[in-house]
């Protein structure tokens, strides 16, 4: 079976293989436009726009930026642990320093 297609359901979705479009015939000749031609299809398929291009590149950055602010927490985390360390080191040392003087003031 050979059947045309409609405007809303074309047989085929490749552009250059549509028929181009004819003005009426009860139209007069000049007052519509020119035969549509399917260089125009591929061309506003092909023309992406500035910030279509810098997509990825924008994804690119802020993923970039995420793991920059990922690895500062990090190292914000392991230098909060080694502070606390080395709070626990200097209490115990305190500790040890008065359990001394208590112990050379009482002989």
């Amino acid at each position: 079976m050979n059947t045309a297609g409609t405007i809303d359901r074309p047989l085929t979705q490749d552009p250059k293989k549509q028929a181009p479009m004819k003005p009426f015939t009860s139209e007069p000749e000049g007052s519509a436009t020119e035969d549509v031609t399917t260089t125009g299809a591929i061309d506003s398929r092909q023309n992406r726009t500035r910030e279509m291009q810098l997509i990825p590149e924008a994804l690119a950055r802020a993923h970039m930026h995420e793991r920059l602010r990922e690895a500062e927490r990090d190292r914000q985390a392991v230098r909060l642990a080694a502070a606390r360390r080395m709070q626990r080191r200097a209490e115990r040392a305190s500790l040890r320093a008065r359990r001394a003087l208590a112990m050379a003031v009482m002989q």
